[in-house]
């Protein structure tokens, strides 16, 4: 086996750690709170910590990465995870398991913060594109299989702790793969200095991609959150609906190379923009058979969102290195962060305003929660016209290039 795919296939079974950490977690989450006498508020928390490592570590490991290597942020990652799920099995206490998620969270951040500009650098062009996007396949691949591991072991008996251990096996077999692997080097010498790094990111491009990426992590991570909640009145199933959705981000993304290359980056991502507004509204419309249509194309708009984002940095921006790629990351999940709280405010508001028109029990939950994924439209729907201007943003920049370059080939008379 080849250094490239060794580095890849460690990659991988790295993201799938991140995502059964995240889809067993939720699975166990009743049985922990019983075993614990744990409040939902507590709880709550608990998983919170599980976002607050995420991005501390990917901004951390962006700023070191050129300097210390991505082979030693992931052999601090499992560290870390393994320390993390070892301490999660036999917590005992509340606090505990607090630490022990945050572990874990810092684990996965070092995840995106190390594999991200080793496949970025390890790449060119459309190839890149397409082993990023197999790259991230991996998340939503990983919660299909965790969340199927977790009912399972959950529907035979068996104890949350033995669900915990199955995360270990990705996480050894990533420090298998990893382990004697030289990594590359920076494409863009000026990408392997910070002070490169922060110039680059001066840049409008740049500050665009930053706001354009609050709003695909929120469009992507808003919904699915609370879909459970706002569909289980609809008459579909809330757990096939997410099974749905995240099966197909799987498979999409396996096929990102091929659909960016016909389609090139800014391309993929207004249309992405245009299905996942068109899905989200269905979700605020539809019930019955007709919300897993919704679902697909939800899922089919939101796929392509985070590889191509942090792709697009790493093509059109790549100076901004591994800590252009990281701070992209980060401001994402702290995007998804922020706006939890938001959403559940306008689920509390709309139950208000629906109970005073007269809705109660089912009808009035089912009401409100389509009237939230109203609101939530606006999101994928400000990044259709976003991304229309980076659309023509981008091919006149490239027009220009090209002009310029053929400029400076043409003989002289």
């Amino acid at each position: 086996m080849t250094n490239a795919q060794r580095l890849f296939y460690g990659s991988c079974f790295a993201l799938i750690t991140t995502a059964l950490s995240f889809s067993i977690r939720a699975g166990i989450l009743s049985q922990l709170g019983d075993e614990l006498s744990l409040s939902a508020q507590q709880l709550g928390f608990i998983n919170s910590m599980w976002f607050l490592g995420f991005p501390i570590s990917m901004v951390i490991g962006g700023l070191i990465y050129h300097q210390v290597g991505g082979k030693v942020i992931m052999q601090f990652a499992f560290v870390v995870h393994a320390l993390g799920i070892v301490l999660t099995i036999y917590a005992g206490s509340y606090v505990v398991l607090l630490i022990s998620t945050l572990l874990i969270g810092l684990g996965n951040g070092c995840t995106e913060a190390a594999c991200n500009p080793m496949i970025a650098d390890k790449y060119k062009g459309v190839k890149m594109s397409k082993m990023m996007n197999r790259f991230h396949m991996w998340f939503p691949g990983g919660i299909v299989i965790g969340s199927l591991v977790s009912k399972f072991m959950t529907d035979a008996g068996m104890s949350w702790q033995s669900q915990i251990w199955v995360i270990m096996i990705p996480t050894i077999l990533y420090a298998y793969f990893f382990f004697g692997q030289q990594w590359p080097k920076a494409k863009v010498a000026a990408a392997a200095t910070l002070k490169g790094n922060f110039w680059a990111m001066n840049s409008p491009l740049f500050l665009f991609m930053f706001v354009c990426m609050a709003l695909t992590a929120i469009s992507e991570f808003g919904p699915q959150q609370w879909v459970g909640l706002i569909l289980a009145k609809s008459g579909a199933q809330p757990m096939l609906i997410l099974a749905l959705v995240t099966g197909l981000m799987a498979v999409a993304r396996y096929f990102g190379g091929e659909v960016v290359q016909r389609f090139n980056t800014t391309g993929v991502l207004l249309g992405s923009a245009i299905l996942a507004t068109i899905g989200v509204f269905l979700f605020s419309t539809q019930i019955g058979v007709m919300a897993y249509v919704a679902a697909i194309v939800y899922a089919l708009g939101i796929a392509y969102f985070w590889p191509n984002m942090i792709g697009f940095i790493a093509q059109y921006i790549p100076k901004s290195g591994a800590l252009g790629m990281s701070i992209v990351g980060a401001v994402g999940m702290f995007s998804t962060s922020i706006f939890q709280p938001i959403i559940g405010r306008w689920i509390d508001n709309d139950k208000v305003e629906m109970a005073a028109q007269g809705f109660t029990g089912d009808e009035l939950d089912l009401m409100a929660g389509q009237a939230t994924m109203g609101t939530m439209v606006l999101f994928p729907l400000i990044l259709v016209g976003l991304f229309t201007i980076l659309y023509f943003w981008m091919r006149n920049h490239e027009t220009k290039e090209d002009t310029s370059d053929a400029e400076s080939v043409a003989p002289s008379e």
